[in-house]
């Protein structure tokens, strides 16, 4: 396991973040975050085995799908150091019409940076988006009957109809820049790599990779 241990000395303070997506529709995304910040309740109130919660944040994104403009915007500051702070929820209602892919971080620290937010409401969205984005896969791999948005591609999509489907990822991290060689080998025809985790996974089951291929698109 490469994770090092825990280290061994005072914790002084926790931030989790927590987000979900939910499908509401086979056109609507629903993307709940939350961000809370804790710390050991006896550094401030002597013998208090209890954490002391300073912050805790919630968002709810509905966006929709394939588009994945978000229509929707609610924040709730549930636990909050000041009680100026709830004043700025809503402010973020300007979210709606914005894409949560392409340029949303930029956007987002344009409308809510510094004193124009509350920076952990503004940091938990940052970590939004790419939830936001990972979703998309796992929309078009639910079948509840409804009409597909977006089609699978087949068993031998060319690179072309590859570009088209992933124009989302290109230039998202250093494995999928445009000039990667993961692309590289998807515009020399080569056959698409499966995500290792989805391949240890049907390897352990017993299952084709190819019929997975021409469900997942």
């Amino acid at each position: 396991m490469r994770i090092p241990p825990e280290p061994e000395v005072p914790l002084v303070h926790e931030r989790t973040y927590d987000v979900r997506a939910y499908r509401k529709s086979a056109t609507e995304l629903l993307i709940r975050g939350a961000v809370r910040d804790d710390k050991p309740g006896d550094l401030y109130v002597p013998d208090d085995p209890e954490p002391l919660t300073f912050h805790h944040m919630v968002v709810d994104l509905v966006v929709g799908f394939p588009t994945m403009e978000i229509t929707h915007a609610e924040v709730v500051m549930e636990t909050h150091p000041h009680e100026e702070c709830t004043r700025i929820e809503p402010h973020y209602e300007n979210l709606v019409g914005l894409s949560i892919a392409r340029g949303f971080t930029h956007k987002v620290r344009e409308l809510f940076g510094g004193p124009r937010g509350c920076t952990h409401t503004t940091a938990l969205l940052q970590a939004m988006a790419p939830v936001a984005i990972q979703s998309i896969w796992s929309m078009r791999m639910l079948d509840d009957g409804s009409e597909m948005v977006a089609p699978p591609l087949g068993k031998n999509p060319t690179p072309e109809q590859i570009r088209e489907r992933m124009a989302f990822n290109i230039n998202s991290c250093h494995v999928w820049a445009d000039d990667s060689e993961m692309w590289q080998r998807i515009d020399a025809g080569e056959e698409f790599t499966l995500p290792r985790t989805i391949i240890e996974r049907l390897e352990a089951r017993g299952l084709d990779a190819d019929s997975w291929r021409e469900r997942m698109g």
